[in-house]
Formats: C-alpha cells, structure tokens, sequence
C-alpha cells in the first residue's frame, strides 16, 4: 500500500514537472534580455530578469486590441455556450425520449469534422450573410466548436444529481425551475465550471478559424501567427507566454469548483 502510493506520488510529481517545465522555460525566456535569450548554454534562472522583452511584445502594432478581441471572444463564447449546451445536457440527463442515444452520438460525431473542411463554406456564408470579420462571428464559430463538449459534460454532470432531490424539493412548495435554480445548480457547478474552462481555454487558443474568419479584426493566436515568420524570437517567447496567462488566470478563479468536481475540498 505504502509502495502504490509512493508511485502515485512519483508519476504525479512527473507529470507536474512534465506540464510545469514548458511554461517555465517559456516564461523565463519571456523576462530575459535580447542578449540573453541567445546565450548558451542557457541559466535556469535568468540572470538578469527584465521586463523589456514583454513590453516590446505589448508594444508591438495591434497586441492589445487583438488580446482584447480574444477576451471579448471568449467571453460570448462562454455565455452561448453555456445558454445553449446547459439545457440540453439537462434534457439529455432528465428525459427518456426516443433516438436519445442516437442523438449522443450525432452530437459526439460533429467534431469529426476538421475544421479546415467547414471554414471554408462558413467564411462563404458570413460573408454573404455580412456578419465576418467580427468578434460576434467568431463567437459563433467557436461556440460551434465548444457546445459538443459542453452538453456531453453538462449531461454527466445533470445525471450524476440524484432527481429524487428535485421531486423533495417540488413537494416542499418549489417549482420546477426553483428546484432547479436551488438544488440541481450549486450541485452541478463544479462541472458547469469545467466546461467553462475548457470553452474558454478552447476560444483563446483556437487559431485556424480565427484566421480563415477575421482579416481586419485578429484575434491575438490568429495575429501571431500571421506575424511568426517575421518576427524575432524574443517576440516569440512573449507571445507565447502571454498565450498562457489568461488561461492560468482563469482556472485559478474556478479552481475551487473543479477541485470539488474532483472530490477535493479548496483550501
């Protein structure tokens, strides 16, 4: 017993530094001077640590308004993500109706499809409907891409909820909705918050629509990529690791409910 959680030990400290390593190599390339990005071999702790190479990053023609795009993405994305795949994860998990299962897997087969296949004929239709080139647009791209996953998850989510809970609380003088809104809710939030995560994680990074949609208007990963060619590498290092921030800064404020989805209490 004491060996198996040793390795368990073991493989979750592996893992950790297996994650952890890149964003740090990352990260301390991102705060190190021109000179010292080319310096070999390469400190693990840069000598000198500075700021310059992230302010010539955020300095650099069109960041910030695509980093605000990307946020301003995402968010939409959440939200119709959330109103439309929330709903039907519940139907999923709280009615029997027939071809549910058929439907399961309709849903889990739409992300069979590249979406180097679909853009194309997306970037035709926004243009003819005069909706491309715009931060709405691509929310709906990228909620396309994401509600696959959010009812699959909101579904397992709704269905691990015991309904006797709900049926308690309707003979107890609640509606349907209040039983939902006041039982069935604060219960599921750990999963809402990890289907939250992953939408918004999804939004941030994805870049093939982004560039296939948009050609005024980049998102931030859709801007970079135009730009990687070129660009010098300590530009690189900062894009990369300002890639990274939002994402680490979301899942620190919804840690406590994934860590409750993992049956773990937050300190």
């Amino acid at each position: 017993m004491k060996l198996s959680r040793l390795l368990t030990y073991v493989l979750a400290v592996l893992l950790a530094i297996w994650i952890l390593l890149p964003i740090y190599l990352i990260a301390s390339q991102a705060f190190s001077t021109r000179t010292g990005i080319f310096t070999f071999p390469k400190p693990f702790v840069p000598a000198t640590p500075t700021i310059e190479t992230m302010e010539f990053f955020l300095g650099a023609t069109g960041v910030l308004p695509a980093a605000g795009r990307s946020v301003t993405v995402a968010l939409i994305t959440i939200v119709f993500s959330l109103l439309i795949g929330a709903p039907a994860g519940y139907a999923l998990a709280r009615f029997n109706f027939p071809g549910r299962d058929l439907l399961r897997l309709v849903i889990v087969s739409t992300r069979a499809f590249p979406i180097v296949i679909l853009s194309i004929p997306i970037a035709v239709a926004f243009i003819q409907l005069d909706i491309n080139d715009n931060v709405f647009s691509l929310a709906l791209m990228h909620c396309a891409l994401a509600l696959p996953f959010t009812v699959l998850v909101t579904s397992s989510v709704f269905s691990g909820v015991p309904k006797d809970l709900e049926e308690a609380a309707e003979t107890l003088g609640c509606s349907p909705l209040q039983a939902f809104v006041r039982v069935v809710l604060p219960l599921a939030l750990p999963g809402l918050a990890a289907a939250t995560l992953f939408t918004f994680v999804l939004s941030w990074n994805e870049v093939f629509a982004s560039v296939i949609l948009t050609t005024r208007n980049r998102t931030l990963p859709a801007l970079l990529l135009t730009q990687l060619d070129g660009s010098p590498i300590n530009y690189r290092y900062a894009g990369g690791f300002f890639l990274l921030v939002p994402s680490m800064i979301f899942m620190l404020f919804i840690r406590k409910y994934l860590f409750t989805l993992w049956g773990r209490v937050s300190r």
